[in-house]
This record gives C-alpha cells, structure tokens and sequence, in this order.
C-alpha cells in the first residue's frame, strides 16, 4: 500500500509506466469537471471510474480486494476514510472473477484521505473505500484500475 499526497506522485515513477500513466491522468487540471463513469487511459489495462457519492456510516462498508488489479483512489474532493489491512487477518469470501471483487470479513485500520490525497492498494491488499469521517460527506474520488500483468 502506498498512501501520499498527488504533489508527491512524481516519487513513484520507477514503479512503473502505468502507474507513472495513472498519476499522470489525475493531474489534468479540468478534473473535477469530469463526468462521473469510465474514461479509458489505455483500455482494460488502465482506466479511471469517476465516483461522486455520499461517504458511508461505519455500519455501511465492505472490506474488500482485487486480484488483476491495483487500485490507485484519489479523493479530489470532500473527505473520507480508508480501510485497509493485511490478508490473514480476514475471513475470505467468494471471488467474483467478472468483477475482479472478493467481499471479506475482519478488521482493518483506517487512514484520512483528504482533498489531493491518493492511496495505491495491490491485488490482495483488502480495503474499505467511502467511509465518513463523522458524520455523512460528499466525496468526488477518481479510482483508477491498473491490470498487473
């Protein structure tokens, strides 16, 4: 997992070039003006889901992980927190391969995204997106979705 701010993105270019592509997207400065839906940087290998939504209620969330692909969620504006943790410490469910999505059961940590702030999440690493941070908050997130192939 990485956790930085976008400012810092240049940091991770020895990464590798879809992630160095992906931090490259969220820097266009009409960002926010993006409607929300799919916006293909290089087609299923890397493509960004504009979100607006209201930030969930601890009862609310759903650990959950990838397989094929990394997450990298930039909270553009609003706040919310993170959920995260390693594998072993949760119960696994079904795998949902059309969807590249397993739900599971556990406990995790939490970190603030807040407005600028990014979170890089690997295939397995299990995490909670969209929680409030107190009370209910308007959030606009791009997740960008890497294939790791």
């Amino acid at each position: 997992m990485i956790t930085d701010h976008l400012a810092n993105g240049h940091r991770y270019a020895a990464i590798g070039p879809r992630l160095t592509q992906a931090l490259a997207f969220l820097r266009q400065p009409d960002l926010l003006a993006l409607a929300d839906g799919r916006y293909d940087i290089d087609g299923d290998a890397l493509f960004a889901l504009v979100q607006r939504y209201t930030s969930k209620l601890p009862h609310q969330g759903r650990w959950e992980a990838h397989q094929r692909y990394a997450d990298l969620q930039f909270v553009a504006a609003g706040r919310e927190r993170m959920g995260c943790g390693a594998l072993d410490r949760f119960a696994r469910g079904t795998y949902d391969p059309a969807k590249d999505i397993e739900f599971l059961t556990g406990d995790g940590d939490f970190v603030l995204l807040a407005p600028g702030d990014f979170i890089v999440l690997w295939p397995g690493e299990v995490h909670m997106p969209g929680m409030a941070v107190g009370d209910a908050d308007e959030v606009t997130k791009v997740v960008i979705k890497i294939r790791m192939d």
